[in-house]
């Protein structure tokens, strides 16, 4: 498992280049990204860190939403960043290559006001210390939001990823991108991931306080999840 992890963003530089477009054909993608933004409520001129930022798009909701916020993005594939780096909406917006298990090493200097990671932290081989690494850049009081599916606690929401993922997301994926590896992957991992209190508990074990998840709507309701949380104030 841990290996299979490790090889994520290589898999994500063969599909960097149509990234953004299936995502497009994924009714409420963009939309909740904004709702995780929103749901964060950073206070004006925030640091904010996106972790897994991949093309921009959960960068571009931190700027719509926070137009005054000095943005970092980073991520681990050097193709998703380049897509990043040719968005005009992102001309203010930091963005560097690097590992999310340890920000820090590569630039993301804290502390932030705010760390957004969408579709990342199943993505991690060691979950636990990516987690207290990202309470290590928050400043006393700030705030994260992990952007996640979440399935494991509903036999209802894992029949409609499972569907969807096996109906839609793979077969347009594989042909999109010529493979469908990266999507089988995807498909698994969130069958794999924590149901919503398992995670919320995992963050609670992390040292984060005033935890708490919201979800969706569409077909992602009870799917897809803003799981956010605090570092403690000094």
């Amino acid at each position: 498992m841990r290996d299979d992890k490790a090889q994520v963003p290589g898999k994500f530089d063969g599909a960097a280049r149509r990234y953004d477009l299936l995502c497009a054909l994924n009714p409420g993608y963009g939309k909740h990204l904004l709702w995780s933004a929103r749901r964060m409520a950073l206070p004006r001129g925030a640091r904010v860190l996106d972790l897994c930022c991949g093309t921009g798009l959960s960068t571009a909701a931190l700027v719509k939403t926070y137009p005054d916020a000095e943005v970092t993005g980073l991520d681990a594939s050097r193709e998703m960043l380049e897509v990043a780096r040719g968005k005009r909406a992102l001309a203010r917006v930091r963005l560097v290559p690097g590992d999310a298990m340890d920000p820090a090493a590569a630039g993301a200097r804290g502390p932030f006001d705010g760390i957004l990671m969408a579709y990342g932290i199943r993505n991690v081989p060691e979950p636990d210390l990516c987690l207290t690494r990202v309470r290590e850049l928050l400043r006393p009081g700030a705030v994260v939001c992990f952007h996640e599916y979440s399935v494991a606690d509903s036999r209802a929401a894992r029949a409609v990823w499972s569907a969807v993922s096996s109906g839609i997301i793979v077969p347009l994926g594989a042909l999109a991108t010529g493979s469908g590896e990266l999507f089988r992957y995807l498909r698994r991992s969130v069958l794999e991931f924590d149901g919503v209190r398992a995670f919320e508990e995992r963050l609670e074990r992390a040292g984060f306080c005033d935890v708490r998840s919201e979800t969706m709507d569409g077909w992602q309701r009870g799917i897809v999840h803003s799981f956010l949380a605090r570092r403690a104030a000094a």
